[in-house]
């Protein structure tokens, strides 16, 4: 059993992931939530939260004034306010370069900085979803030469697995089962006990932690694989005109049929985890066919989604030449402000290479972060004017009540890639 006053613990990056974690944990222990960006770690302090993740005055109840050993959070993104740490959790991402191959950049780092704070005893454990072996080969090597301190000896690790869902208030991190493991059962019981205090929907103590890696790797690319498949029949059934959506819906009446929908999958798990896998897999000289297939076809849908809006626009008789299109969305999913690895700016692209004008409106984006990081101009309010082109990319809310007639010009197309309009030109 763990003894709430033995324990202080940290958490090592207080993103999507992160913060909700630090949240949960501050219930019922001393944590501090340590971040490298200052920035972020004043709007916590002040009591927000610009990822939407948690809710402000769910924030402000835990939040303490000091990195004292009162249970609440303390956000810091000074080394020395985490040295009294006994549990380190690092939640950094874990992204791919432009070549799509893993960059365990993020966890280097932040391993050297637990490395520096490292005493005998504590237990550093990892969420980042990573390939088979990165926990123990790649990053507790770095704990042990930063510290100075010997593996299962002096410190021990753990691996939990993120299981948010950016974006998500039904399936909040205390209501999603737990995949936890330890370096050694003993240290696995106690990540166990640990995560099993503030997980009401409970864990499941993996035996390894490579086992509890690939359980997490393979979870997403079941998710991608499975998106590619409806993803192909929707280009299928374009060819043959008929209604993907309406043969979804009727395969879905038979039990065990999984219910997956056509679209574009970005977001910083489905459309990147499956890499980390093959990544694994090619160096020990095994070439993964279905994963790298489905992840080049799902790859692809930007550029499809734009050619499928061009041939609907040239058979209205539309001059797609500076034609105005507005584009209806730019974070990954819906009611989320997540921009990361969107495809939807793949999307704009393609349109801006036929020669059209994108406008692109997102209530939910910070026009900032899209800039900074795809050089796209967004706009948080509805554009008073009228578009030769409208293109559902993202299925916020907020697009349910608009008014398509009153900024549609008078041959204007709507194409909807999630399928929520009940009246559109075209749909994915």
């Amino acid at each position: 059993m763990l003894k709430n006053e033995t324990l202080k613990i940290a958490i090592i990056g207080l993103g999507y992931v992160g913060l909700p974690l630090a949240r949960l944990f501050a219930t019922k222990y001393p944590v501090i939530g340590f971040d490298i960006n200052k920035n972020r770690i004043d709007q916590l302090n002040a009591g927000k939260d610009n990822t939407l993740e948690v809710d402000d005055e769910i924030l402000k109840a835990v939040l303490v004034k000091s990195p004292s050993n009162e249970n609440g959070l303390y956000c810091s993104s000074t080394l020395d306010d985490i040295k009294d740490c006994t549990i380190y959790i690092v939640t950094v991402p874990t992204p791919v370069d432009k070549n799509n191959r893993p960059d365990l950049t993020p966890l280097y780092k932040s391993s050297e900085t637990v490395g520096k704070v490292l005493k005998k005893g504590d237990i550093v454990i990892y969420e980042s979803t990573v390939y088979p072996g990165v926990t123990e080969e790649e990053c507790v090597p770095v704990l042990e030469k930063v510290s100075g301190l010997k593996f299962n000896s002096d410190f021990f690790a753990g691996y939990s697995p993120e299981r948010i869902n950016p974006g998500d208030k039904e399936h909040t991190v205390e209501k999603i089962l737990k995949v936890t493991a330890g370096s050694t059962p003993e240290i696995g019981q106690k990540v166990d006990s640990l995560y099993k205090s503030v997980i009401l929907a409970g864990t499941h103590l993996a035996p390894t932690i490579k086992v509890a890696e690939a359980a997490k790797v393979i979870e997403n690319s079941q998710r991608d694989i499975n998106i590619a498949f409806v993803n192909e029949l929707a280009k299928i059934f374009n060819i043959l005109n008929i209604d993907t959506h309406a043969v979804l819906e009727a395969a879905s009446t038979k039990w065990n049929f999984l219910p997956f929908k056509p679209g574009l999958v970005g977001g910083h798990c489905i459309g990147v985890d499956p890499y980390y896998l093959a990544q694994k897999a090619q160096e020990h000289g095994y070439h993964p066919e279905i994963i790298l297939a489905g992840r080049r076809l799902n790859d692809s849908m930007g550029e499809y989604v734009a050619s499928q809006v061009i041939k609907v626009m040239i058979r209205k008789g539309i001059n797609v030449s500076g034609a105005e299109v507005l584009m209806l969305g730019v974070t990954f999913k819906e009611n989320c402000p997540d921009v990361r690895n969107t495809k939807i700016v793949d999307v704009i692209a393609a349109l801006e290479d036929y020669g059209v004008k994108v406008t692109t409106y997102d209530p939910w984006a910070n026009p900032e972060e899209v800039k900074h990081e795809y050089g796209i101009e967004s706009v948080t309010e509805l554009p008073d004017s009228h578009f030769d082109a409208i293109v559902l990319g993202v299925a916020h809310k907020e697009f349910l009540n608009i008014d398509l007639e009153v900024i549609k010009k008078d041959n204007a197309i709507v194409y909807d890639v999630k399928g929520i309009f009940e009246h559109s030109d075209s749909r994915l």
